[in-house]
């Protein structure tokens, strides 16, 4: 398979308007445009019977301890893990594109619902949902995609990879598990073939 975009350049710096957050002077960090990007796809196998979408940052620390904390930086030797920021699936086996902003536009406070995404499609929950847990006013559950909001003092810019896959299912069987992590897991048990794209992102302006 072949995945493109007019949005973003494989290997290249993802820019600020498919973000969660950019790099403001004063604060660290402001809300951004939050566009998900266009993708489209070719080459899918015989046999395919719906796509799914999946985005992640392989790039996210794996403890919090420095993480947005004045005078520290955290470190490159940090393990790192994932985070999930977009699943949509149960895409029609004639469809082959998603277009820019048609599943996220804005921020939304304590997110999107789910996991129906309109036109038969549904999306997961993203990982902002723990991220903010406990946020009196950000607090929710985040379905759908939401953008790069890396830690603003971290030592390694982010790499955000956009999958797409050929599933051998027309609806995925999920259970009760709409996070990131569990739909993925499940979307790769189902894939034929994948296309990948990775951007990069950076909130530190040491690295920008």
């Amino acid at each position: 398979m072949q995945l493109v975009s007019s949005s973003l350049t494989d290997q290249q710096a993802i820019d600020t308007r498919y973000a969660f957050a950019v790099i403001d002077p004063e604060n660290h960090v402001a809300l951004s445009e939050n566009l998900n990007p266009h993708l489209a796809w070719t080459g899918a196998p015989e046999g395919t019977r719906s796509f799914a979408v999946v985005v992640h940052d392989p790039d996210v620390p794996s403890a919090g301890d420095d993480v947005n904390q004045e005078g520290r930086e955290v470190p490159e030797s940090l393990p790192r893990v994932d985070f999930y920021h977009w699943t949509l699936f149960d895409i029609p086996v004639d469809q082959s594109s998603v277009e820019e902003g048609a599943y996220c536009s804005g921020i939304t406070p304590r997110g999107k619902p789910g996991p129906d995404a309109g036109n038969n499609l549904r999306h997961g929950k993203n990982d902002y949902t723990g991220w903010f847990a406990g946020d009196a006013d950000m607090g929710g559950d985040y379905f759908g995609y939401d953008g790069p909001c890396p830690p603003w003092n971290d030592s390694i810019i982010h790499r955000y990879i956009f999958t797409v896959y050929a599933l051998d299912v027309e609806k995925l069987p999920v259970g009760e598990d709409f996070s990131g992590a569990g739909l993925a897991e499940l979307i790769k048990a189902h894939a034929l073939d994948s296309a990948s794209l990775t951007g990069t992102y950076t909130l530190n302006p040491r690295l920008a």
